[in-house]
């Protein structure tokens, strides 16, 4: 294990913010992890996966670990199901399409979400009508306090939307997830957005899981931006769930605003739809905006500054609440420390 001094992190994160780290390492196994964290036990340390869901806003005194642990494997459970393993250092669109090419369904409406598969159960990662959760059947992680492994099932894990366990005690760094995917039957969720719509495109009358994933990367590849090309994370913002009094007082100077029900009482409004109202869909300040195809995603176009997109960020929520009243959550975890 060779620890890196000065270290930039510039590739390291999808929005490619220029900062440095003050000590550096990739791990690429449980027993590298275990010994690094017997032998700094005292030292401040922030963790990273594949960087697609950061936000870094300076340099970072401490180490900063790099998980990169690898691996995938499946083991059949009966005629319907396989359990399927994969380490968090997998690359998660690399694991839907190992999954796709051993027949296992049940992910495939989540192809193209960017990341290593660790963040996946701290975020509780969706698309397209599905969560992580739908499918989880538990993930090991080490306990940095106690430096014990420990398994979490699926109830254990606290999923909600865009959040979990992990994401609430970040003492917990995910090490492996176990899936329950389908090997026959395959049960296709095809109703979201414009699945079906983008299947008739392809002419496809019975669409297997392939076609599936194949008709959400054309999708997604419209709407978002390369963050090879351009620097962003995603989504930046959760949609926001607001209740049934808020949404009719709404209604009376919004009559078009788009609602989707989610219990009697509460209900998701897009967030997309709340920024492009506000006027703020393809707005650019100097090196960093929001995309011009899809209101969700802020951008870096060239050497903006994690403070600078931070505060863009903030004048987007401010503008939300002054005009909706309603609180906007950041999905980017925002790495604030010195």
């Amino acid at each position: 294990m060779k620890i890196h001094n000065n270290f930039s992190l510039v590739n390291h994160n999808s929005f490619g913010i220029e900062a440095t780290a003050e000590k550096f390492i990739s791990i690429s196994s449980t027993q590298e992890l275990e010994e690094l964290i017997s032998l700094n036990s005292k030292e401040e340390k922030i963790f990273i996966g594949g960087g697609s869901n950061i936000l870094i806003t300076r340099n970072i005194k401490g180490l900063v670990i790099n998980l990169n642990m690898k691996g995938i494997s499946s083991k059949k459970i009966d005629d319907t199901y396989s359990e399927v393993k994969i380490n968090s250092g997998e690359n998660w669109n690399d694991s839907v399409k190992w999954c796709l090419k051993n027949n296992l369904g049940g992910i495939e409406n989540l192809s193209l979400i960017p990341g290593n598969t660790g963040a996946a159960p701290i975020q509780n990662i969706g698309a397209y009508g599905v969560e992580l959760k739908d499918v989880f059947i538990s993930c090991t992680a080490l306990d940095i306090n106690t430096n014990k492994i420990l398994e979490f099932k699926n109830k254990e894990c606290k999923f909600e939307y865009r959040n979990s366990i992990f994401k609430k005690n970040k003492n917990y760094i995910v090490l492996s997830v176990k899936l329950k995917l389908t090997n026959s039957n395959h049960n296709l969720k095809i109703d979201y957005g414009s699945i079906k719509e983008r299947l008739v495109q392809l002419e496809i009358t019975d669409p297997k899981i392939n076609d599936v994933a194949k008709a959400i990367c054309q999708i997604r590849t419209e709407k978002l931006p390369d963050p090879k090309e351009i620097g962003n994370s995603g989504s930046f913002f959760k949609n926001p769930i607001i209740e049934t009094k808020h949404l009719e007082k709404l209604k009376l100077n919004f009559k078009e605003i788009p609602f989707y029900k989610i219990s009697d009482k509460k209900y998701k409004i897009p967030a997309a739809w709340l920024i492009e109202k506000a006027g703020f869909k393809g707005k650019r300040i100097n090196d960093y905006g929001v995309h011009d195809k899809q209101a969700l995603v802020i951008v870096n176009y060239g050497k903006a500054t994690g403070k600078q997109i931070l505060d863009f960020s903030i004048s987007i929520q401010k503008a939300i609440k002054f005009i909706f009243d309603i609180d906007l959550e950041r999905e980017v975890n925002v790495i604030l420390k010195p």
